[in-house]
């Protein structure tokens, strides 16, 4: 007797949703020859595989060993958060160890906030462009999505006051420090403004900051949800995939103890926690390792493949073009002229085995196809010269006359 199919094989909010397109363009140029500034990796040559292989160690052969191997508590490991929190506080958002929430990489804190906060129809304002990853969260979550413009100093207050009068947002979603996909920094005086605007609105900002300690000149600057007027209407969410190893998915959300405890039940209810063994060994690597250090590592190779980047844009970027100067991060937003559709260009730039990522993805309404984003992280400088000699072949081509 043949029975009845079910009646759909996708709930309505997942139908609405499409795959990552730099995921899927991972798995596309997944060949040793193609040199990609598609995704946003950590160089893996910079891993600490030996400082971490002896964390794990130590873990294991420890009177603790059964205890990490065990189910633990939604939280997080007690002393992974304390580290963590003595951190931020350093960097200038005080913290005590019981405001944190340890997450399976800070891409599900994102979700959790969506979970927690947003119902259907509830307005989401983003920087424009913005993370792609976070826009499917917020979609899947049922959100408007309304953008806000932005320039070389981030997002635009003056933007930012007249939507949120328009709109009356739940939520603010951005990447202030060396955002994604454009690497560019909200200034000092933009996070006082935005901060203001938030408590006076009544809106949630929430700070992702995964790139932040990835400086390579200027002055640091605090972190948003440090702001006056930010104490009690921001989420902050770090990372240890930029400067540990993505592998671990390991993140964590600062929050208010209400809006807390409301975000360990979504957690609870996800995936009853994040990793014990990973938690206790990364607990154990911060304790002994001079992260600091390990960072100036990652700095000073990051450096010079940044440089390299941005010389080779010079050297073949048609008239017209514009791109972002860094001051650190992974990415850099590149607008060409009118009329080049990048999107055109990606599949030519393939023939010549090089890639990148289009830029209309990051648009959440009207997307501007001459954009692209480059990511600098995962090659050495020569390697990154002679992928952008490898694109300047694909544009010329791209922008050669059509024969008569």
């Amino acid at each position: 007797m043949s029975r009845p199919a079910p009646k759909s094989p996708l709930s309505g909010r997942l139908g609405r949703i499409d795959s990552s397109p730099v995921r899927d363009l991972l798995a596309l140029i997944d060949r040793p020859e193609v040199i990609s500034f598609a995704g946003g990796l950590p160089c893996p040559e910079l891993f600490d595989v030996d400082a971490l292989r002896g964390a794990f160690d130590d873990v294991l052969s420890s009177a603790q060993a059964r205890r990490a191997l065990q189910y633990s508590s939604t939280e997080g490991d007690p002393a992974l958060r304390d580290l963590l929190a003595r951190r931020l506080t350093t960097r200038g958002l005080r913290t005590s160890g019981d405001e944190l929430l340890v997450t399976t990489g800070s891409q599900q804190a994102i979700s959790l906030v969506a979970t927690a906060l947003v119902e259907p129809g509830d307005v989401v304002l983003v920087e424009e462009p913005t993370y792609l990853a976070a826009l499917q969260c917020f979609r899947l979550a049922g959100a408007r999505i309304v953008p806000v413009r932005s320039d070389e100093d981030g997002l635009d207050p003056d933007a930012l006051r007249e939507i949120a009068e328009r709109e009356r947002p739940t939520l603010l979603y951005l990447v202030p420090t060396f955002a994604n996909p454009t690497g560019r920094t909200l200034t000092g005086p933009r996070r006082h403004a935005v901060a203001e605007l938030a408590a006076s609105h009544g809106f949630w900002i929430l700070e992702d900051d995964p790139y932040g300690e990835l400086r390579y000149r200027g002055e640091a600057l605090p972190p948003l949800s440090s702001y006056p007027g930010a104490e009690n209407t921001s989420i902050y969410l770090g990372s240890l995939s930029k400067i540990g190893a993505p592998g671990l998915r390991l993140g964590w959300l600062r929050a208010p103890a209400q809006l807390l405890r409301a975000l360990t039940i979504a957690k609870q209810a996800t995936d009853l926690h994040t990793s014990t063994i990973d938690q206790s060994a990364a607990a154990r690597y911060l304790t002994a390792t001079d992260l600091d250090a390990r960072i100036r590592t990652l700095t000073d190779a990051y450096r010079p493949r940044r440089d390299a980047m941005i010389e080779g844009l010079a050297g073949i970027a048609p008239q017209g073009t514009t791109w972002t100067d860094p001051d650190g991060g992974m990415f850099i937003w590149v607008r060409l002229p009118d009329g080049v559709d990048t999107t055109q260009l990606l599949r030519r730039a393939l023939t010549h085995d090089v890639a990148f990522v289009p830029g209309a993805p990051f648009y959440p309404a009207e997307p501007d196809p001459s954009t692209l984003r480059l990511s600098f992280s995962t090659y050495r400088p020569e390697d990154i010269t002679e992928g952008m000699r490898r694109l300047g072949r694909a544009l010329s081509e791209a922008l050669a006359p059509a024969p008569a």
